[in-house]
């Protein structure tokens, strides 16, 4: 689940929660909500075919 909120600063944040709601990512700040909906559209867009890069 995808969360919105509104932090004391001001700006605008997202953060993805596992079922058992531990978050998974967050994002950088985004100064309006609109922004904060687009970097999620974003994420669901691109995470579904992105690679996975080995790096060990």
């Amino acid at each position: 689940m995808f969360e919105v909120f509104k932090a004391t600063n001001g700006n605008f944040y997202w953060r993805l929660k596992s079922t058992n709601g531990e978050i998974i990512c967050q994002s950088e700040g985004y100064t309006t909500k609109q922004n904060a909906l687009n970097g999620i559209d974003a994420v669901k867009r691109i995470a579904v075919g992105a690679p996975i890069k080995d790096l060990t």
